[in-house]
């Protein structure tokens, strides 16, 4: 698999300021590709964290505790939005439906991440791998 999906040292975590839930960080480099008028954002020289939890408006927040909220992205974040049609692979375009209703859909992204022709740390606003992001099956 690309390194993508290459388990590597355990991932820092923080716990999100608005929920409260442990976070795992991700790059200013992610952050930006998601980002509606990027280049009104400036990063600041520190670590930032990645939101998952559907219920928090919070996407990316920093260790200085400064947020990003959903509405500041032009990115849908399929694992905060419970709809059929959100994105489950942003590299392919694979939705949580079209995952339920076709197998193959795994499969095609797996060959795909093995051949290292995935781009998940710019594509995913999570900045890693989305296969543990799919259903079992």
């Amino acid at each position: 698999m690309s390194d993508c999906c290459e388990a590597s040292s355990p991932s820092r975590k923080r716990d999100c300021p608005v929920s409260g839930q442990a976070c795992v960080e991700v790059s200013v480099n992610t952050i930006a590709h998601h980002l509606r008028q990027a280049w009104g954002w400036e990063g600041k020289d520190q670590r930032y964290y990645f939101c998952d939890d559907p219920a928090c408006e919070v996407v990316y927040f920093g260790a200085d505790n400064s947020v990003i909220l959903k509405a500041r992205l032009r990115t849908m974040v399929g694992a905060k939005e419970p709809m059929p049609d959100a994105l489950l692979c942003y590299c392919f375009g694979v939705t949580r439906a079209g995952a339920l209703s076709d197998p193959a859909a795994r499969e095609f992204v797996v060959a795909q991440t093995r051949r290292g022709l995935c781009s998940c740390e710019t594509s995913n606003p999570s900045g890693r791998c989305c296969l543990k992001d799919f259903p079992p099956n």
